[in-house]
């Protein structure tokens, strides 16, 4: 669960992380409020779950009230990479004299937490280790151990932090560890952390992940979730318990020489993905937009259904696929281990007679009671289901009839 800057810089101050002051607004009467309360300047900051904010047009500086009051006014309703501006963090303005950058990360291939640190703040973490690597000290800790304190000392010393800010810099370090530990964060990142024309260091960002698993354990973080800013298909495939995560185009620019991932494509998102199994659903996006790249048509979504899908869920993976008013094809991919194939197919039967849905459907089955599965979809013979024996068939298939052709 992504959080708001000013959600996790409230966990940020709970943990004893210098921050500024700051209040919420939803009106620009609020922002008027808040300036006031605050004392001249502040910074208006549109509060929304995606980088991009200030090339935007959603962080502006205000000298005055009246200022905070006509830049919310502006920011507020603004759509940012897909993301409406529903409130705003009212922010008492800094004097900034350096800009650095801190996070905590999990490394999945380390299978441990990953902290990183450069002076080199203030931009993209990415083009700091593209551009200029030798600034970007890293060092992994061993969950067993913790993180001691030498450990932050030697991450400032490989970063090159100057000598009379060290002592701030790996107090920040030590509590943001404490919090990415306490709140199972899967990320927590300060960029900028700066240090002000005094020598104060302080945290003037956010960036805050906590893992979906474990918000069992934090009731306080879970009732942050901002269920009305989510996804309507995403929201609905979190009730049903399901892994859905629907794609856009919005965040990619053709014309920037920027790296693009795999799955992106100049073209329409129509094309619903079903899988079981992470991998196998990232292969079928990817597959499924090189062969409609030429022709437009591509994926809609990443939707997982888990190792152990029955027919039920399936049935509720398809309903799910079919509230996105876009999607004009259906993909089925499963190779079967622990989810057989007569499940599924049992599943998509039962979907098509529960939901009446009439549009196509390509499946493609292999492994655990393939066979069966496809018999059974060929015993019920739906006129508007399409079996393929390969993965590659089965995307060429989804792609052709998402073009109108049979």
């Amino acid at each position: 669960m992504d959080l708001y800057e000013y959600q996790g810089k409230q966990l940020f101050a709970r943990f004893g992380i210098p921050v500024s002051d700051g209040l919420v607004a939803t009106t620009p009467e609020e922002a008027r409020a808040a300036a006031e309360q605050l004392g001249d300047p502040v910074m208006v900051k549109a509060q929304v779950l995606v980088g991009g904010r200030g090339k935007a047009g959603g962080i502006k500086y205000a000298a005055t009230p009246d200022d905070a009051e006509q830049h919310a006014r502006a920011i507020l309703g603004m759509d940012i990479r897909g993301h409406v501006v529903r409130r705003l963090w009212i922010e008492r303005a800094s004097d900034i004299e350096r800009e650095y950058y801190f996070s905590i990360t999990f490394d999945r291939g380390a299978k441990r937490p990953l902290l990183m640190l450069t002076t080199a703040g203030g931009i993209e973490i990415e083009q700091v280790a593209e551009e200029t690597p030798e600034k970007l000290a890293r060092l992994h800790v061993d969950p067993l151990t913790g993180l001691l304190p030498f450990h932050a000392r030697r991450l400032c010393f490989a970063a090159a932090i100057p000598a009379d800010e060290v002592k701030q810099v790996t107090a920040i370090i030590d509590r943001a560890y404490e919090a990415f530990i306490e709140t199972d964060a899967m990320l927590v990142e300060i960029n900028p952390l700066i240090v002000t024309p005094d020598g104060v260091v302080r945290a003037l960002d956010s960036k805050y992940t906590v893992d979906d698993n474990a918000l069992f354990r934090h009731p306080d973080i879970a009732e942050m979730r901002d269920t009305a800013a989510a996804n309507e298909q995403e929201q609905l495939a979190r009730e049903k318990g399901v892994n859905f995560v629907k794609l856009e185009n919005a965040g990619w620019d053709p014309g920037s020489g920027e790296p693009k991932p795999a799955h992106w494509f100049d073209g329409a998102r129509d094309i619903g993905t079903l899988a079981n199994g992470a991998g196998l659903a990232m292969s079928t996006i990817d597959v499924v937009a090189d062969a409609g790249r030429a022709s437009g048509h591509g994926p809609a979504n990443f939707l997982d259904v888990g190792g152990g899908a029955n027919a039920e869920s399936i049935a509720t993976a398809i309903g799910v696929l079919l509230e996105d008013p876009n999607v004009r094809v259906v993909l089925f991919n499963v190779f079967g281990g622990i989810t057989r194939g007569d499940e599924v197919a049992q599943g998509i039967l039962t979907a098509l007679e529960r939901l009446r849905a009439d549009m196509p459907i390509v499946v493609r089955l292999d492994g655990t009671n393939a066979e069966e599965g496809r018999r059974m979809l060929a015993d019920a013979a739906p006129p508007n289901v399409h079996v393929e024996a390969t993965m590659l068939g089965a995307a060429e298939r989804a792609v052709a009839l998402a073009g109108g052709e049979a």
